[in-house]
């Protein structure tokens, strides 16, 4: 069996746990919206048409923002034509996903479900075919109390008082050449700085996340970021990152050590941003929103978008194994060990849509492999995350070479005296045994230890089980001496909780 050892203490930190890393997405994408979040005929239905099974769950996950209404939606996206009385709202074509939107849920009825799902809105605006203007108008619309054109139509509209979103996206995934209004850094640089520089002239509290790469695979990632930083710095917060994941040609041993990649992404973004503000020789920091990030078999026929324009398309319902969940909870133990940089993250998407929660329309409700990591990393991660020191066995991967096999991230509430282990074992094959020295905070006792494994990694959950691959109680963890010891089986994620209490 495989040893590794991790190491714990308080002194060393990185910074809070930000609950903004717990975030999701919700875009007018396949069933996302439509028999996903709303479904009026569904028992479960309260009187906007939202299915109160859906919010249920969306609490059990932990999502604390949603970034709203898209992604590559949002490219081609008209506001207004979600306003109003239903019955006279447009249909219009999507581009985007080759789709026809009913328009049935817009700005006032997300933001209500917002209200009843207890998250916090992220709007993004359309700077692909609209631009300042447009932008100005929907936060009007959103954010000013009223005797304004918007602001007395949005409560003429039903709603008195004002949504006050304070987090926006400068668009999507610009650098694209799959979006709707598609632009090169300069291009978007400018547009969106001018947007940015107009909108704090109506709110100048709000918080700004510019669009960086789509990925870092991008031939123009990295000078992406410099030329739209040096346009946008001084009127921006944070600056967008996305990156998805799936297994390729059978090489599971790779795709469970996605989140190097991820780490990569991320120091990459923060090195560039920090050399534009060096040659600016400003203060501020700009920060990253990973606002889109998950497991994604962007090949597989699920993805495929329809030759018609069907409403609400069974579109990117991937159906995720365990693997797939070890590889989310690694993720976010990537997210989680940036938290000095990173203070917002999107889980894309919420239901549905490469999603942790799956519906069926008028019917059931149930959880992906997908749902537990991130539900347990959501409900137990708090305090300052710390500085973990991981001492692990390698084994070789064909894409990042010699991999360690254990990757950690440990969590710290002072007040509370928790501390929250969060560990994969990403051997294919082997079983690893990890101490955790946590002797630096004194006498701890051992409070819960879960692992999610299978013996199959590519089994999967089932409508009519979705407890069936669920994390388990790891009846090998015991404190002895300061030190807490478990064994981990091959392809697992586990949450270790001890108390200094």
């Amino acid at each position: 069996m495989l040893h590794a050892t991790v190491t714990l203490d308080p002194a060393f930190t990185v910074a809070p746990v930000r609950r903004r890393t717990f975030g999701a997405f919700v875009e007018h994408l396949g069933r996302c919206v439509y028999t996903g979040i709303h479904d009026p005929g569904h028992p479960s239905a309260d009187a906007d048409g939202f299915r109160e099974d859906v919010i249920a769950l969306v609490r059990e996950l932990g999502v604390s923002t949603v970034r709203y209404p898209g992604g590559n939606f949002v490219s081609g996206y008209r506001w207004e034509d979600g306003i109003g009385p239903v019955e006279q709202r447009p249909a219009r074509l999507d581009l985007a996903w080759h789709s026809t939107e009913p328009n049935t849920v817009g700005v006032d009825e997300f933001m209500r479900w917002c209200h009843k799902a207890g998250v916090e809105p992220m709007m993004a605006v359309n700077l692909g075919t609209r631009g300042v203007q447009e932008a100005l108008d929907l936060l009007e619309y959103c954010n000013i109390a009223g005797g304004t054109h918007w602001s007395d139509l949005r409560r003429a509209h039903g709603t008195e008082q004002p949504h006050d979103i304070r987090m926006w996206c400068l668009g999507n995934e610009m650098d694209g050449p799959w979006q709707i209004g598609h632009k090169t850094a300069e291009e978007y640089g400018r547009l969106a700085a001018e947007t940015a520089s107009a909108m704090r002239m109506i709110d100048p509290g709000l918080e700004l996340v510019v669009c960086g790469s789509s990925g870092s695979q991008m031939a123009t990632f990295g000078e992406w970021e410099r030329t739209v930083l040096a346009a946008t710095y001084d009127d921006v917060d944070h600056i967008s990152a996305h990156s998805y994941y799936h297994e390729a040609d059978g090489d599971l041993a790779s795709f469970l050590a996605s989140a190097l990649d991820m780490d990569a992404f991320v120091d990459a973004v923060v090195a560039t941003a920090d050399a534009v503000r060096a040659a600016r020789k400003a203060t501020k920091r700009i920060t990253i929103s990973f606002d889109e990030w998950n497991v994604w078999y962007i090949d597989a026929a699920e993805s495929k978008v329809p030759t018609d324009w069907p409403v609400a398309p069974r579109l990117l319902e991937d159906h995720y194994s365990v693997a797939d969940a070890v590889v989310v909870g690694n993720l976010l133990i990537s997210l989680l060990r940036h938290s000095d940089r990173v203070v917002s993250a999107s889980l894309a998407q919420l239901v549905n849509v490469i999603a942790p929660i799956m519906t069926e329309p008028g019917g059931r409700v149930w959880r992906q492999t997908t749902f537990h990591p991130f539900a347990l990393t959501s409900r137990h991660a708090h305090g300052e995350v710390l500085r973990v020191e991981v001492a692990s066995p390698t084994h070789e991967t064909a894409r990042f070479g010699d991999t360690p096999v254990v990757d950690a991230v440990a969590t710290h509430d002072v007040e509370a005296g928790d501390v929250s282990v969060f560990v994969v074992n990403r051997s294919v094959g082997e079983a690893t045994t990890v101490e955790v020295d946590v002797r630096a905070f004194g006498a701890v006792r051992l409070v819960e230890a879960l692992t999610l494994a299978d013996a199959d990694p590519h089994a999967k959950a089932t409508p009519d089980d979705d407890g069936a691959l669920a994390p388990r109680p790891n009846a090998t963890a015991a404190v002895t001496d300061g030190r807490l010891r478990v064994e981990l089986p091959p392809v697992s994620w586990s949450m270790l909780r001890l108390s200094t209490r």
